[in-house]
């Protein structure tokens, strides 16, 4: 299991030219899922062409001033950006998931997908029997990332499934470069099986939609569904002795030290200003800012706490899924 740097909802299209079937469909998915229905290829089209956009990435590539040869780039990873991906109100309107059927008057679903070329969402192609063998010819050409038979007595939880999965691989494929490139750092976290599994338990027992690789703390910055904030610290022995040093630095009660030195307190010195390191500004306080440590045995030993975010340290009111979900509810009424 691997982590992504981040992830977030996103919606579902869904192509078919029965209205009534659509209709149907989305009745018995789950209602926390953003969908969007169309029976018109056309229009889904143009809405993609228009609708499709991704969150940039946080990469920026330098040349190399002492070396400055086309062939000596340095890569320059500027993580404050994967957070500011959650002050982007369109970033749940983004399309990850495209929903097929194959059998329709103006294109068939093979030729939509084709028609899609470039635009970076996975497509389940959602098919009567007798398209299986076109479905998987679609397989193997990679025009499709899977295909579910509408006559399977499965089919739609199946699809419920398939449609998880495929908004995952979404974000594993569009985080893939940076996953490589920050777990060879400080967040080896992304590529340890112990601790994304341990993340993703988080995730589901709290009830958070939203997760962002975060600085300032190292770790993991999440939402629920009302916009409401979590901030899982990560550390390691190592990062533990630097928070030990900074501490001790700047003069901390001998208290503090002791539990830093000890690991029995995992910190996150969230006041005004501060960068989740101690500062002279805590001093007695500290056990405000402090929570016993969990720890999880992977590809290293990880000592993890969460916390609730206070208000300041977010820059703006986050916009949240549940907003999101009725005003596209409110929209829907209006057509």
């Amino acid at each position: 299991m691997k982590l992504p740097v981040l992830s977030h909802p996103t919606t579902t299209v869904l192509v078919d030219d029965s209205d009534s079937f659509l209709q149907s469909v989305v009745f018995q998915l789950d209602p926390g899922l953003a969908s969007k229905t169309f029976h018109d290829t056309t229009e889904a089209l143009n809405w993609f062409r228009a609708s499709a956009r991704r969150s940039e990435l946080p990469l920026e590539v330098n040349l190399d001033v002492l070396n400055p040869t086309s062939d000596q780039r340095n890569v320059a990873v500027d993580v404050r950006r994967i957070f500011h991906v959650s002050s982007q109100r369109q970033r749940f309107s983004i399309p990850s998931v495209l929903v097929v059927d194959y059998s329709m008057p103006q294109m068939n679903g093979v030729q939509f997908c084709e028609a899609l070329h470039g635009i970076p969402c996975k497509k389940i192609l959602f098919t009567g029997a007798a398209d299986e063998k076109i479905a998987v010819d679609a397989f193997n050409r990679g025009l499709i990332d899977r295909y579910i038979s509408k006559s399977a007595e499965d089919a739609l939880d199946r699809l419920e499934q398939e449609i998880e999965a495929m908004q995952r691989a979404f974000f594993f494929k569009h985080s893939e470069t940076l996953c490589e490139l920050l777990s060879l750092h400080d967040y080896g976290f992304l590529r340890c099986p112990a601790m994304a599994a341990v993340i993703q338990q988080v995730r589901k027992e709290h009830g958070l939609v939203e997760h962002y690789l975060f600085h300032g703390p190292t770790g993991v910055l999440f939402f629920d569904s009302y916009g409401r904030a979590k901030m899982m610290v990560i550390e390691t022995a190592k990062s533990m002795c630097s928070h030990y040093e900074m501490a001790r630095d700047n003069d901390a009660p001998s208290s503090l030290l002791e539990a830093l030195r000890e690991r029995r307190v995992v910190p996150f010195f969230s006041q005004p200003g501060a960068d989740g390191m101690y500062s002279a500004a805590v001093g007695d306080q500290w056990h405000r800012y402090c929570a016993a440590p969990q720890v999880c045995e992977g590809r290293e030993t990880w000592y993890w706490a969460l916390f609730d975010v206070p208000d300041h340290y977010l820059a703006s009111p986050v916009y949240a899924f549940k907003e999101f979900l009725e005003g596209e509810r409110q929209a829907s009424r209006r057509v």
